[in-house]
């Protein structure tokens, strides 16, 4: 028996919880990922790939995979993914961004309380038979200062765990608003006047272009003298030759190091000195993180494979937490995405997502994305909804929403503006307790009730006698059976529309035939996934 589940490489050591979970709907294969020969032959039949920090998925590795859907990562930086290659081939990277986080507060916190208290040293000379308490006097943490540098989720969880050694904590984040560090109980400095007034600096930052190098020779000199120096977040962050100097000639206190700009690293001139404690990068090395690390990107997996939106994943637009409310609206919009296209059967030149009712009072910018994915599905390969706006961007489909909360009923419409001048209007709704019924309510004016889900034949003709027979019977004579039906008119005898459901895809020739036989002015046929 062939197996045909998908193929999902793991390419570095993952929890076992979260393989086992991973085993159970898809084909595992486990590689050692830092053998480029062996990977790029384990990713050419592979839909995802979990990876860790050894491996690096390159331009090269995402084109020796073509069916490669998701890359994720089981934690939280992405500096061995090429992230941009990855969204133009439409393949979606996933990471586990909160996995780590209380590891890795716990983890900085662990190296400040060492650096204050001599204790890898004291650890030391003990176990060499020295009891040299005078040497390895420290100072309390107690009443001193705390600047975190970098106020995301593990500086504000660093934050709130030194408050309980009744400590003062300032903070430089220019990308908090000052309202909410003062809800925190934290001072917004300038990164030079948290230098200057810290006794302990504690870095939490990703490594950007931009942070890259940010503490160098001058800001350290302009620290305040005996300041303790923590990094558990990325190397490169400091410039180890200048903490090197500072740490030598006194400026710096002592440092608590957990990362490093080239790693592995087991030969630093920082390893010298009797005033740094350091550790091999284990800010997520808890079995607890590795747990929620493999468990999260399981999940991400999963959901990428069947087509649905990933909270965590890196490069899709309008990215985040969707609510509940409005997660049943996402297939909804793609399939109006699909039936706009059908319909327009020509360029289009715009398509503005119209959301009313009280689901518009959530965040629904993710609707957008879902109409995008929609919309290129049956004219560009491989759409997700990691490289549908680059798609549209590389038609010329401006595609924009429009949000109107209040109604009583949640619709989405999609409004889109063909070249030739002509205007499409495709309007949807989610039925049913648990919202697992999609309706299409209406089609250029015309108010509809019908499912949109499977085979769909649309037909816009003059209102006549005999038309239902007319199409059931040439149907019927090519055994291609009716499963429902709506006729929509706006006055007798003028224009009608009429959407039909059928039990097989309605081929190009038949919708042909059946135009040719009613007379009809447009014709149109979807398929629509269940």
């Amino acid at each position: 028996m062939v197996d045909t589940q998908p193929v999902v490489v793991i390419a570095d050591p993952l929890a076992e919880s979260a393989v086992e979970v991973i085993s159970r709907d898809f084909t595992v294969r486990e590689i050692d990922g830092t053998d480029v020969a062996s990977l790029h032959e384990a990713l050419a039949d592979a839909e995802a790939v979990i990876v860790r920090s050894a491996t690096t998925i390159d331009a090269a590795a995402l084109e020796a995979a073509p069916k490669l859907k998701v890359v994720a990562r089981a934690g939280v930086g992405l500096d061995n993914v090429a992230v941009p290659a990855a969204t133009e081939r439409g393949v979606m990277v996933v990471n586990a961004p909160t996995s780590n986080i209380v590891s890795a507060a716990e983890q900085a916190i662990n190296l400040l309380l060492a650096s204050a208290r001599h204790t890898a040293r004291a650890d030391q000379s003990l176990r060499e038979g020295r009891w040299d308490r005078k040497k390895f006097t420290g100072v309390e943490v107690r009443g001193k200062t705390v600047g975190v540098i970098g106020l995301g989720k593990i500086g504000q969880l660093v934050a709130a765990r030194m408050k309980a050694f009744e400590t003062e904590i300032v903070a430089y984040d220019p990308f908090v608003q000052p309202s909410r560090a003062a809800q925190l109980g934290i001072k917004l400095l300038s990164l030079e006047d948290l230098l200057a007034v810290s006794d302990f600096v504690t870095i939490h930052l990703p490594k950007t272009p931009e942070t890259a190098g940010l503490i160098g020779a001058e800001q350290l000199a302009k620290a305040k003298p005996g300041v303790r120096v923590v990094n558990a977040a990325r190397g490169g962050l400091i410039d180890e030759d200048a903490l090197y100097e500072a740490l030598k000639s006194g400026r710096v206190a002592a440092a608590g190091l957990d990362v490093f700009v080239s790693e592995p690293c087991t030969d630093s001139p920082l390893f010298t000195l009797d005033n740094v404690v350091a550790a091999p990068h284990l800010g997520a090395s808890t079995r607890e993180a590795q747990d929620n690390a493999g468990l999260a990107v399981a999940k991400s997996v999963a959901l990428a494979l069947a087509g649905e939106f990933v909270a965590d994943a890196v490069n899709v637009q309008a990215g985040g937490i969707v609510a509940e409310e409005v997660r049943p609206y996402l297939p909804l919009a793609e399939r109006l995405g699909r039936t706009l296209t059908a319909l327009a059967d020509g360029a289009v030149q715009s398509v503005t997502v119209e959301v009313k009712g009280t689901i518009a009072e959530e965040d629904v910018s993710i609707l957008q994305l879902a109409a995008s994915k929609g919309l290129f599905a049956s004219v560009a390969d491989s759409v997700t909804y990691v490289n549908a706006p680059l798609v549209a961007k590389q038609r010329g489909v401006d595609v924009g929403i429009h949000v109107s909360a209040g109604g009583d009923q949640n619709t989405v419409t999609l409004r889109g503006a063909l070249v030739d001048g002509r205007t499409i209007t495709v309007s949807g709704t989610v039925a049913g307790l648990t919202g697992e019924t999609l309706k299409l309510v209406e089609i250029n004016g015309f108010d509809l009730d019908i499912d949109a889900d499977g085979a769909l034949l649309m037909l816009g003709y003059a209102d006549h006698p005999g038309v239902i027979g007319l199409i059931g019977g040439t149907l019927g004579d090519l055994s291609i059976n009716i499963a429902s039906m709506q006729v929509a008119r706006k006055a007798a005898g003028g224009e009608a529309f009429m959407v039909m459901g059928t039990d097989a895809e309605v081929p190009g020739e038949v919708a042909a035939q059946v135009r040719e036989t009613i007379g009809a002015n447009a014709v149109a046929t979807v398929t629509l996934e269940d």
